[in-house]
Order: C-alpha cells, then sequence, then structure tokens
C-alpha cells in the first residue's frame, strides 16, 4: 500500500510541492528515505521511529520506502518529520489516507512525540490556500499560518492530538492569528543636541524613503540619528507586513508573538561577509538586504567594509531584489531596503579639526573615501555632513519638536505618496517616492520654471549623472510632499541639490 501526504521545500520565499509517498512492503525491515534529502531529512526516521513509540505504536516489520517527489529537488530542513509519520500512520491504517490527504503537512518531532516549530510555516500556508488545502503545522506556530487567509489549519502541539482529532475523540481549536504587541518605546529625536540639519534630512530620507550617507567626525551623533530612525517611519501596510514576515518565516526570525508592523531595521558589523549580507550559503538563506527588505539597513564605519559587500549592494538598490546564484541552487530574494550608512570623513576621524587631524591630512581623507566606489555612492540620495557637537550644545534645553512630531509629518507625506501613486495604477511596484523613475518621475515631478533653470545648471557645474539628476528630483518631491505642494519649486530643488555628494576637492 501507497500513502501518500501533502508538504512543501523552499527555494528562497518560493514553495515547491513535495508528495511525500510511503510504502509498506513485505521483506527485511528496513526503512529507507529516498528523493534527495539532506542530513536533517535523512535523520528524521530515529525521530518519527521514537515518536511513534512515545505514543504506542510500533513500526511494522516490513521494509518501509519514503519517495520524496520531485526526486531532483534538494529536501532540506527538519520539517519532513510530521508529513513522514503522518504517512506512515495513514499506510498503516492508524488514520484515515483520505483525509489527510487534504493537508499540507510540516512539523520537526521531538522524541517524546511533541511538535516542534519550524521555518516557513507562512509561505507554506498561503501555498496551501491557493492550492484549496488545509494546514497542519506545530501549534507554536499556528497563529503564524492564520494570517494566510481563509484555510482550515491544524495546529498540534503533539502527534497523539493529531491522531486524536482524525479519530474524532479530540478536537483542535482553529488559532487566531498572531500579532505581536505595538513598540511604543522608539527612540527619541529629543535626545539629539543641536545637529537641525542632519534631523532635517533624516525626516526627508524618511519620507521618501531614501538612502542616506553621514560623514562626520567620533562622537557626532551618526549612529544616535540612526537609531531613531524606526520611531519616524511610518508602520507597514498589510501588504508590506507579509512580505516581511514571509522572507523571516523563512529564515526562521518570526516570533511566536506573530506578526509586527514595525518595519526591520538591520545593523550587521563591518566583518559580514557577501553571503552574509546579500544570502547565500550552504542552504542560501535571506541575506541581511532580504531580512531589511522594506526597513532600514544601516552599516556604520562604511568603508571598514569589505569591498565586495559594498559593491554588492549596487544591483540590489537599484532593482529592489537580489538573484543568489550558487552551484546547487538558484534563488531570488526581495530586497527594497533603505540604505543608512555613517563613515568618519578620514581614518583618524578629524579632517577637519587641524589641532586633531593626523598628519596625512586631507590625503587619509582621500584614500579613506576612496574605498567607496563613485556608482554606489550615486546611488544615496542624500549626503549630509554632520560636524562634531559643541560643549555648549549638551547644556541646552531638549527640542520642542519630537520623534512623534516628525512621525506625524513623515505620514502625511507618505499618504499623499500612496494615493498618488494609486492614482496613476502604480502602487504596487512604487510605495515611496524613492521608487519612482523614468516617464512616470518626469510627470510627478516637474519642477516649475525657476527649479528647472536651476537643476539644468547645477548638473552642468556638479557633472550630474543621469541617476543622480533623478535622484535630485526624488528628493524634490518628497521636499514638497512634506509642505503638502502639489507643485515642485526653485527651493525644493535648492534644498535637494545641498544633499548631493561633493568630492573634497569641490568642498
Amino acid at each position: 500500500m501507497v500513502a501518500r501526504i501533502n508538504t512543501v521545500a523552499f527555494q528562497g520565499v518560493d514553495v515547491i510541492d513535495v508528495d511525500v509517498q510511503v510504502h509498506l512492503a513485505p521483506g527485511l525491515p528496513a526503512f529507507t528515505i529516498v528523493g534527495l534529502p539532506d542530513k536533517a531529512v535523512a535523520e528524521s526516521r530515529e525521530r518519527v521511529r521514537s515518536a511513534l513509540a512515545a505514543i504506542g505504536l510500533a513500526l511494522p516489520p516490513k521494509r518501509i520506502t519514503v519517495n520524496l517527489a520531485p526526486a531532483d529537488v534538494l529536501k532540506e530542513g527538519s520539517h519532513f518529520d510530521l508529513p513522514i509519520a503522518l504517512g506512515l500512520l495513514a499506510a498503516m491504517d492508524v488514520l484515515p489516507a483520505d483525509e489527510v490527504a487534504g493537508y499540507s503537512v510540516l512539523g520537526e518531532l521531538a522524541l517524546d512525540g511533541a511538535v516542534a516549530s519550524v521555518a516557513g510555516v507562512l509561505p507554506a500556508a498561503v501555498a496551501a490556500t491557493a492550492a484549496e488545502r488545509g494546514l497542519i503545522c506545530p501549534a507554536a506556530t499556528g497563529g503564524e499560518a492564520a494570517w494566510a487567509g481563509d484555510l482550515e489549519v491544524l495546529a498540534a502541539p503533539s502527534l497523539l492530538s493529531l491522531v486524536n482529532h482524525f479519530k474524532g475523540t479530540q478536537v483542535l481549536a482553529p488559532p487566531d492569528p498572531a500579532m505581536a504587541a505595538e513598540r511604543n518605546n522608539f527612540l527619541d529625536l529629543r535626545d539629539i543636541r543641536g545637529q537641525e540639519t542632519a534631523k532635517r534630512a533624516l525626516e526627508v530620507a524618511a519620507a521618501g524613503g531614501h538612502n542616506m550617507r553621514m560623514t562626520g567626525p567620533p562622537g557626532a551623533g551618526k549612529s544616535m540619528l540612526a537609531a531613531r530612525l524606526p520611531g519616524i517611519l511610518p508602520d507597514m501596510t498589510p501588504t508590506e507586513m507579509l512580505e516581511v514576515s514571509m522572507i523571516q518565516s523563512v529564515a526562521g526570525l518570526l516570533t511566536e508573538t506573530g506578526l509586527t508592523r514595525v518595519r526591520p531595521f538591520r545593523d550587521p558589523h563591518q566583518t559580514a561577509s557577501t553571503p552574509a549580507m546579500v544570502g547565500g550559503g550552504t542552504r542560501a538563506k535571506p541575506g541581511e538586504i532580504s531580512l531589511a527588505h522594506n526597513g532600514v539597513l544601516f552599516l556604520d564605519e562604511l568603508p571598514e567594509f569589505p569591498r565586495p559587500v559594498l559593491e554588492s549592494l549596487r544591483q540590489p538598490l537599484e532593482t529592489g531584489r537580489v538573484s543568489v546564484a550558487r552551484v546547487n541552487s538558484h534563488v531570488t530574494y526581495p530586497a527594497r531596503f533603505q540604505l543608512i550608512a555613517a563613515m568618519n570623513p578620514c581614518r583618524c576621524g578629524h579632517l577637519s579639526d587641524p589641532g586633531l587631524a593626523c598628519s596625512r591630512a586631507p590625503k587619509c581623507a582621500t584614500d579613506y573615501q576612496a574605498k567607496l566606489s563613485g556608482p554606489l555612492l550615486d546611488r544615496i540620495d542624500i549626503h549630509i555632513d554632520v560636524p562634531a557637537v559643541e560643549i555648549a550644545d549638551l547644556t541646552l534645553p531638549p527640542s520642542a519638536e519630537g520623534t512623534e512630531d516628525v512621525a506625524a509629518r513623515v505620514a502625511r507625506a507618505r499618504q499623499i505618496q500612496t494615493r498618488r501613486y494609486a492614482d496613476f495604477g502604480v502602487a504596487d511596484a512604487v510605495r515611496c517616492n524613492a521608487d519612482v523613475d523614468g516617464a512616470l518621475l518626469a510627470e510627478v515631478a516637474r519642477p516649475d520654471d525657476a527649479g528647472r533653470t536651476l537643476l539644468t545648471s547645477a548638473a552642468e557645474s556638479m557633472r550630474l549623472s543621469a541617476r543622480g539628476h533623478n535622484r535630485v528630483l526624488r528628493v524634490a518631491r518628497t521636499l514638497a510632499d512634506l509642505e503638502e505642494s502639489a507643485a515642485i519649486n526653485r527651493i525644493h530643488i535648492a534644498e535637494a541639490l545641498s544633499y548631493r555628494r561633493l568630492g573634497l576637492h569641490q568642498r
């Protein structure tokens, strides 16, 4: 007899249907799993054997063959334990095979029969909904699966509870969608004394989703500014929340507290490798840029990152996705993130202070900043200098305007952008001004005559690339949105131009 159970394998955030076929045949007792399983799947035999023994069942003295089809797709992870166990129970006539066949199943088995949580439940639930099947998953991830829509979810704490459910002696209640508690403990912009120009630039970056680079001496407050960006960003939309949660689910980072509307904030260390940043490894897991999807990627001490790591950001910054090509896999992850970078002007960090600068200034600054390529810097919309804070400023009272006030303006600007791009029918592809390009940019970011004259003159004197020219228009559009102005005026163009990068010889 052959029993069949539905489960899934993962290729990036994409789900591949897997047919678990369990065959019991006469012969010498054996338990074989075929279909290109990895080490974790091959070890399922012992976990399944012990879990069945824990509920008072023994494997029949037969030749047991488990085939994971399609056989040419690599099967990775421990979530195959539960479908294999249910397939065995169906083949042994313990469970009704026709009822179990209506579900997608995933879960790891403990030796005592408990069902442990696994990664990827949310994408599996979405795929099960599309296939009009139910989902059997661990109880700890039931709240995650319930977000997938109108599907039957059996969130089982143990293998025995599943058996009892199908036997009719126990009913597994459907789980409720789990939502993490709203965070209201964001760091306040009032904590930062001075740096009004940098605060203004941070607000513009948040309002339009623009990439930003801060350059200044040690202790000027660059990291403090970046840490306060999540507090002024708007909450994610339901679509964005689902996208982020699916990536976190595949990466095994989605906690039992449920989904959250707070945008991701990732700040990897300078020693991060290229696979850690863009994704990869033996099992092609998502990297930092994908974990920062719809959120912020903060790179402190930007020139200290290895050059290949920084250059790997160029394509994702343009396309909003990253393709990880390996010998045994080729996967694509979404990677639409907002890059916030901070750096010192030179290695000693005190280029502008003759009393503290090293003897190699300004050549040390040229060498230090040369670690960053022009094409990478050209993809950053806002470049600002963050000077050292005067000691006298530290004694001043806190600013009257805090995170809540700035967040309210940012939210209004984002609402304007959402309505604008919905009217153009591109709301899915263009969610903020940083995403707009091409003919649409020319339509929504057309400056008045005075602004156009200024931009043309500045583009020639500053030798702006076509990309740089478009990014000035994007920032100007955001500045106008913050003022709730439909027109882009000369003053908006002027401020947007002030945020473009200048070389050391132009300062």
